[in-house]
């Protein structure tokens, strides 16, 4: 249960970091987004409407023909002039007119302006942002409104997305040049405010809460020249064809500087393709957008949020209930519908971050799949592990069992065969009922130690004086060391008591007195003493045999490993006893340390708890 637990955690911690993370990477990496804008924006053109202005433009065959700039208030006079019969809707003139000119020149132009109906004179900002460069006030006086000309260009790639509405500096605020003419063409006297959007001439512009009521420009498709769609005649073009200026009838028209020798605002925008668009073009597609009412809306951000949490508990689900190719099919299913959602949005309006659902999903689906992957390998190398375990045991079972059943074994076979005296039959039928005991202890304690490693149960709590431990084990492995003569010396053990399953922690000490006979050679001593050092019990044996190297020391614990010096010294065994004696003090919450020297011997020291927990280190 612990073991599930943890993976669910890990799980859910892996699925909990690729969301912020894919969050965060939508955070620091917006030029995908922008990327994913632009295409959409080229796949998913607005309908095709009949434009509602038109642009006057002073362009390179103007200039060239009128004199050039030096003559651009007289030309803009001569086209403005040509014009006027037409009676258009509004004009708006993206020219500052900041300076004084000519003077003949600026009466002529001032004139122009006093017949225009719905003038709109352009302002912007200069020193960076402090104040507000506005026509002359021999100009400004018949204009009807002042629009600030400002595209603001995304800083990331220089592409015109949208426009501000709003600019405001010193406490003074200006619209924007196409929204004042939107209001005028409307009929409107003022733009209404809220938090969310503004409204003017019954039409409410969604524009969130954006300080600078950002609109995205719905760009009309480029013509095959590569040219903005919105009509447009050139001043030159009007005077050597006077009909012409027909085509400004009940039209907002927009007059500026094309000119690539004399315009100071070349824009890219989503249809660039390298190209750019000066800043008088991109107010008039800016004008279209809002009398088209195809208004670009970003998702909120509640919406971005809750759709990468559905992607990422999809991931998760998926992987988490289903494997192979269900899983797969599921998951670039999961894929496709990151990638095609925000298309889908953008059809409705909608711009929804591209980056953030994909990398969601692709993060989410890669970590599930991965760590399901781990987590599949980990369970079969536990199935794997599982199964030498199950081998392991059987050879210890062998092994271990091998000495009573041959005594067993033995002893039956005397009874059967020879007619043996009574006295000789009660002593062998108490070592068949003893070897048999022995054998029931084994069992029970291979199985006790296997159950602790598994978790499946908690150690006994019971007292016992250590002394009575270590006098038990002496009494059963001295006749092992009396046919190798060797000599078990006892130093004195105090009336100290310990807590803990005695069974488990006999069999771990007389293992370790076992394994010291058998690889002695005859005629040495070992060692066994019992003392209580501060807060911890020790119990040493020590014996004089052929020691380990450190390289073989660090080793000992673990199964089935048996050091050189044993296997040339012929004794049997299967490298189990020992790595079941670490599980036996580590269940007791203690530990054990070996010093050993090749031919000066071997000692090991049980250190326990001197108040033995009741199942320390245990998984439960």
């Amino acid at each position: 249960m612990y073991h599930l637990r943890r993976q669910t955690v890990g799980y859910l911690t892996v699925l909990a970091g690729a969301c912020l993370l894919s969050l965060l990477a939508g955070w620091l990496v917006p030029q995908i987004d922008n990327y994913a804008y632009d295409w959409m924006f080229r796949r998913h053109p607005p309908e095709p409407r009949p434009p509602q202005s038109i642009l006057l433009t002073v362009d390179e065959p103007t200039l060239s023909q009128m004199e050039g700039v030096r003559r651009l208030r007289e030309i803009l006079a001569e086209g403005l002039e040509r014009i006027a019969g037409a009676a258009p809707k509004v004009v708006a003139v993206d020219v500052t007119l900041a300076d004084r000119g000519d003077p003949a020149a600026d009466a002529r132009l001032e004139a122009v302006f006093r017949r225009t109906p719905n003038l709109v004179l352009p302002c912007e900002l200069v020193e960076s942002g402090r104040r507000w460069e506005e026509p002359q006030a021999r100009f400004r006086q018949w204009a009807v409104a002042l629009g600030h000309v400002h595209a603001d260009p995304d800083p990331l790639d220089n592409v015109t997305r949208q426009i501000p509405l709003m600019k405001a500096t010193a406490g003074q605020r200006r619209w924007a040049l196409a929204l004042e003419a939107f209001r005028l063409s409307q009929g409107a006297a003022d733009i209404l405010e809220t938090p969310e959007d503004l409204e003017t001439g019954g039409v409410r512009i969604p524009t969130a809460r954006d300080p600078a009521r950002a609109l995205c420009v719905r760009y009309l498709p480029p013509s095959a020249e590569g040219v903005s769609s919105v009509p447009r005649v050139s001043i030159v073009e009007l005077l050597r064809d006077p009909r012409l200026a027909a085509r400004f009838r009940d039209k907002v028209v927009f007059v500026g500087v094309t000119a690539q020798s004399a315009a100071r605002d070349r824009l890219m925008t989503p249809y660039s393709y390298g190209m750019t668009m000066q800043g008088i073009e991109i107010h008039a597609n800016a004008f279209e957008t809002l009398t088209q009412r195809q208004f670009l809306t970003s998702a909120p951000d509640l919406w971005v949020l809750t759709f990468c949490l559905v992607l990422v508990a999809a991931a998760g689900l998926t992987f988490a209930f289903r494997s192979g190719w269900q899983a797969y099919t599921l998951a670039a299913a999961l894929l496709a519908a990151a990638h095609l959602v925000p298309y889908v949005l953008f059809t409705r309006n909608v711009v929804f971050p591209y980056f953030a659902a994909a990398s969601s999903a692709w993060l989410s689906v890669v970590g599930a799949g991965a760590y399901q992957f781990v987590a599949v390998r980990r369970q079969l190398r536990k199935a794997e592990a599982d199964k030498t375990r199950y081998q392991q045991a059987m050879h210890f079972v062998a092994h271990e069992m091998r000495t009573p059943l041959t005594a067993i074994q033995g002893s039956s076979e005397l009874m059967t065969r020879y007619n043996l005296p009574e006295d000789r039959r009660r002593q062998i039928a108490e070592l068949i009922s003893s070897e048999s005991k022995r054998l029931a202890r084994m069992i029970e304690t291979f199985l006790s130690v296997e159950r602790l490693s598994a978790g499946q149960m908690e150690l006994k709590r019971e007292a016992f004086q250590a002394g009575d431990l270590v006098a038990a084990c002496v009494q059963r492995a001295r006749p092992l060391a009396e046919r190798k003569q060797i000599g078990i010396r006892v130093e004195p053990i105090g009336e100290d008591a310990l807590v803990g399953d005695r069974e488990l922690m006999e069999y771990a000490i007389y293992n370790l007195l076992t394994n010291a006979v058998k690889y002695s050679p005859s005629g040495t001593e070992v060692t066994i003493s019992a003392r209580r050092a501060g807060e911890h019990f020790r119990v040493s044996v020590q014996d004089q045999g052929i020691g380990m190297e450190k390289r073989e020391v660090r080793k000992i614990f673990q199964k089935f490993y048996r050091t050189r010096k044993a296997e040339a010294s012929g004794e049997a065994g299967t490298g189990i006893g020992l790595s079941i004696v670490e599980q036996i003090i580590t269940h007791h919450g203690g530990t054990i340390e070996v010093a050993s020297e090749p031919g000066k011997g071997s000692c090991f020291t049980v250190v326990l708890p001197a108040q033995v927990p009741t199942c320390a280190g245990e998984s439960k």
